[in-house]
């Protein structure tokens, strides 16, 4: 995957550097993030939820996706593993299956349902993906793993929360880590409404939130997202949102949409990955969540304290590594 193009006004959270709608014909592969490629390969898996029962089309697929064809489907079944008609019969012999053993409907109507050409060829595909024919599913009540449709950010969202832990084979990396004194200062933000995690805000919000917050004046470091403590969120609004920090005394207005919050001095450790080529970037961001999860702050006489402030990440750069800080007290503080 090429390197990304930066502006040097506009360091943004790397995740949100997606295409903004736009529909590209033939090129724009190269710069796409593994995160831009979640997203585009989640509204065509959408897509293909809400028309089971209906014909679907590559064409169809490509216009979800805002790609051309062929790389709407080389995107497609490299975050899935498979290609889309693939994926796609999979599911419907997965929710075939479902109807037979929630339904008294006759086999053959449930495979011309599910646009399969004949009683015949619904049964020896669904023996192929079950071990047994649809008559014997029924009959017998036996189990069958069903082919689900996955939440592809959900999965990065329970990773970095520790909930879905690193393989056998993977390897914590070493890490830098440091206490950061953040004094008080002010924060430019747009809120969302639900939204935890980026792929929910960009869906609430929009992408172009970091290239807007990159044009404020006096900022003090580069756009990032932020997870902010329960306190700070309103109802009604995110947790996650997107900002930049500006000095404490800061008294422009803030851009069309956006708010302007206090935060209060606070301390961090920050935690930063090695350097990364850009075809590793899944990788250097989970093996930073990984570290982040496994570390032990009381070890050297902190502990966490999430309520003090927001948890933020810079944006991953290759050059630098991935970067985020979480919160902390002196233990006996």
């Amino acid at each position: 995957m090429g390197r990304r193009t930066r502006s040097k006004s506009a360091s943004t959270v790397k995740q949100c550097a997606t295409m903004r709608g736009t529909v590209v014909a033939g090129g724009g592969w190269d710069v796409l993030t593994r995160w831009d490629k979640i997203r585009v390969t989640e509204r065509m898996v959408e897509y293909i939820e809400a028309h089971l029962t209906e014909p679907v089309t590559l064409a169809a697929l490509a216009a979800e996706a805002r790609y051309s064809p062929f790389h709407a489907a080389r995107m497609f079944k490299e975050i899935t593993g498979l290609a889309p008609f693939e994926y796609l019969r999979k599911r419907r012999l997965s929710a075939a299956a479902e109807r037979l053993r929630a339904t008294d409907c006759r086999v053959v109507d449930v495979a011309f349902d599910f646009l399969f050409d004949s009683h015949e060829g619904f049964a020896r595909a669904f023996a192929r993906q079950f071990g047994f024919p649809p008559s014997r599913f029924r009959r017998s009540g036996a189990d069958a793993e069903l082919f689900v449709p996955p939440r592809l950010s959900d999965w990065y969202a329970r990773r970095q929360r520790g909930e879905i832990a690193m393989t056998e084979s993977a390897k914590l990396e070493t890490v830098f880590v440091q206490v950061l004194e953040r004094p008080a200062r002010r924060l430019i933000l747009k809120r969302g409404t639900a939204a935890t995690h980026y792929f929910e805000y960009c869906t609430e919000v929009g992408c172009d939130v970091p290239e807007i917050l990159s044009t404020v004046k006096g900022a003090l470091h580069e756009p990032m997202g932020l997870w902010l403590p329960e306190a700070m969120v309103p109802a009604g609004t995110s947790r996650y949102v997107m900002g930049v920090e500006v000095p404490a005394d800061f008294a422009a207005p803030p851009p069309e949409g956006f708010e302007i919050m206090d935060l209060p001095p606070c301390r961090y450790l920050v935690f930063q990955g090695p350097p990364f080529p850009d075809s590793e970037f899944e990788r250097a961001v989970t093996s930073l969540w990984d570290a982040m999860n496994a570390y032990r702050p009381e070890t050297y006489g902190y502990r966490w304290a999430d309520d003090d402030g927001p948890r933020f990440q810079l944006s991953p750069e290759g050059y630098r590594g991935a970067i985020e800080g979480r919160p902390v007290r002196p233990v006996n503080g």
